[in-house]
């Protein structure tokens, strides 16, 4: 590996229980020219003890003077960012792991598409102890940026931020990951930022996995911030929606999200809500019966949520 590899992995390390399995996983790559960052955000768990009993030469280690914490997480992603050197850039969870054909195979995509800002692939669901429970779904080869976002806000896919790898240089000069609570929504707004003028090329094989945990983020409390971050995605993209394309087919769908987006959003909230009482009961009921206006969520929405999650019980 030279000063400037192609690649750069960068962790930003919290939970140390699957840290090892992590990172033995990136330097197990096929493909080698990569430099791998860890970023420890202040963890009480030994993450400088696991990192620095791991020998290799292609190992960065740093650590935050302040821990971030998980409401402003992307933040210590952006740490990550403003480390590379590589000419792409994957963040890998610290609980998560890649296949040894991940570069490679992200690489024969990229030499298949050499223009783009951004790369995705399928992923392996696994459960604590790494064995595979579902695929996410298949994407096509390529799409563009509205194909993109209307299928992901629709929720038929599931992603996550490391089944992603973006060119370093334009995810820098667009001051890094979207910045929303929890980091609830930077991977979707940050992936339509980067394809906005190229599309996004992916492959179908699934080489990266993700980690069931109750530990995640997607898995925890903090319904609230999770509320105020979908509330600021709507924001992002009815301002990029402000611009329609000039082509007729990404046209079509256009107007197609400009036209579903309120209900889409609405969804969206009403997934998060269905959660809250799910867990929450009565009091999450009449918290959101509440803070309904707030919100912007129809009291009678709140109301059909809990009585489908009752009968279901």
């Amino acid at each position: 590996m030279g000063n400037n590899p192609k690649y750069t992995i960068a962790i930003p390390a919290f939970k140390g229980k699957y840290l090892k399995d992590c990172i033995k996983s990136v330097l197990e790559q096929t493909y080698e020219d990569y430099e791998l960052i860890i970023v420890n955000d202040c963890s009480p768990d030994p993450i400088e003890e696991i990192v620095v009993a791991i020998s290799d030469k292609r190992i960065q280690y740093y650590k935050n003077d302040l821990n971030e914490g998980a409401e402003h997480v992307v933040n210590n992603w952006n740490r990550c960012l403003s480390l590379a050197k590589g000419e792409y850039f994957v963040l890998l969870g610290d609980d998560d792991f890649m296949d040894a054909n991940y570069l490679a195979e992200f690489d024969m995509l990229i030499s298949t598409f050499p223009h783009l800002d951004v790369y995705h692939c399928r992923s392996k669901i696994v459960d604590q102890e790494g064995k595979v429970k579902e695929l996410t779904s298949p994407w096509p080869s390529f799409e563009n940026v509205y194909d993109n976002i209307y299928y992901r806000l629709n929720m038929s896919r599931v992603h996550f931020i490391s089944d992603f790898v973006y060119r370093t240089a334009s995810l820098k000069n667009r001051q890094g990951f979207y910045k929303l609570p929890l980091a609830w929504g930077s991977d979707d707004i940050s992936a339509f930022a980067a394809c906005a003028n190229t599309g996004i090329a992916h492959t179908n094989k699934a080489i990266f996995n993700y980690r069931e945990s109750p530990d995640t983020i997607t898995r925890s409390g903090n319904t609230l911030l999770k509320m105020e971050a979908i509330s600021k995605q709507k924001i992002w993209l009815n301002e990029f929606l402000q611009s329609a394309p000039k082509d007729s087919e990404q046209l079509l769908m256009y107007r197609k999200i400009k036209e579903e987006l309120p209900s889409l959003i609405l969804r969206k909230k009403a997934d998060l809500i269905k959660n809250s009482i799910t867990n929450g009961g009565i009091k999450a009921l009449n918290f959101w019966l509440g803070t309904a206006k707030k919100y912007g969520i129809p009291k009678y929405l709140i109301l059909r949520i809990f009585l489908a999650v009752k009968l279901r019980h």
